[in-house]
């Protein structure tokens, strides 16, 4: 059975001390969570050591938002995953649309990526996802294979098995606009089909995929009750403890 992850994104927002006191409300919470469901947070690189030292311990699992792919060296204001292991992260965000887009990162740099971050016992969230005009063109399917298939080049069956892939259509996220249930379900099942064909039907039932875009405490059961939506990704919602308890709880 696939377990359900909900992760929330808290991208360039806290500063370490309101960072704190929100994990420290959703660790409180985690104690009295009886759902079988996983609780991750990806918060800025500030903030990592800070809450590690919170969830530590706890059911809440702690993430970045993105790294680099080499350990180390003259990469001015870059990250390597070597330093995220060393404070102790889980997690690690791979190819959202943001860094796709604002800071064009192609599907070979997420590549690179990903396997950095498996070699250092990180599991990565590949985030794939289209933008409106590609669904109005509808190459929406076309567009996230290419993303599946090329962030994934060279990743083995049992690497995938530590993989986590993340559906975020592009027109969907902080736009308020939400892919209906059933939009998402077509979309997850269809990137499900995508890995059976690379990697075989048992990798690919395994395979937790989440939906992120504009999830909310209204809208969170009704996005998780289709089958092959495996929890979600969430991003303005779960910088406000009770919105993000809500979804949790779904």
């Amino acid at each position: 059975m696939r377990r359900p992850l909900i992760a929330g994104n808290w991208k360039m927002n806290t500063t370490i001390n309101e960072g704190v006191a929100l994990a420290k409300g959703l660790v409180d919470f985690s104690k009295t969570l009886n759902k079988d469901r996983d609780i991750l947070i990806c918060v800025p690189f500030t903030a990592l050591y800070a809450i590690k030292q919170v969830v530590d311990g706890s059911k809440v699992r702690l993430g970045a938002q993105n790294m680099y792919f080499e350990e180390k060296g003259a990469f001015t204001g870059e990250i390597s995953p070597v330093m995220l292991q060393d404070i102790g992260v889980d997690y690690v965000l791979i190819g959202h649309s943001e860094r796709r887009q604002y800071f064009n990162e192609t599907d070979e740099l997420l590549n690179k990526k990903i396997k950095a971050a498996l070699s250092h016992n990180l599991k990565p969230i590949l985030c794939v996802g289209e933008t409106l005009e590609q669904r109005e063109k509808k190459i929406e399917k076309e567009t996230i294979k290419k993303q599946i298939v090329n962030g994934l080049l060279g990743i083995s069956a049992d690497e995938m098995k530590k993989i986590t892939v993340a559906y975020e259509p592009i027109w969907a996220i902080g736009t308020g606009k939400t892919a209906t249930s059933e939009q998402a379900q077509e979309m997850i099942l269809y990137i499900r089909n995508i890995l059976k064909d690379i990697y075989g039907e048992e990798i690919s039932d395994n395979t937790i995929i989440q939906y992120g875009g504009s999830v909310k405490g209204q809208n969170a059961s009704e996005i998780m009750s289709k089958s092959d939506i495996d929890g979600a990704l969430v991003g303005g919602a779960s910088l406000k403890l009770e919105d993000f308890i809500q979804i949790i709880s779904y």
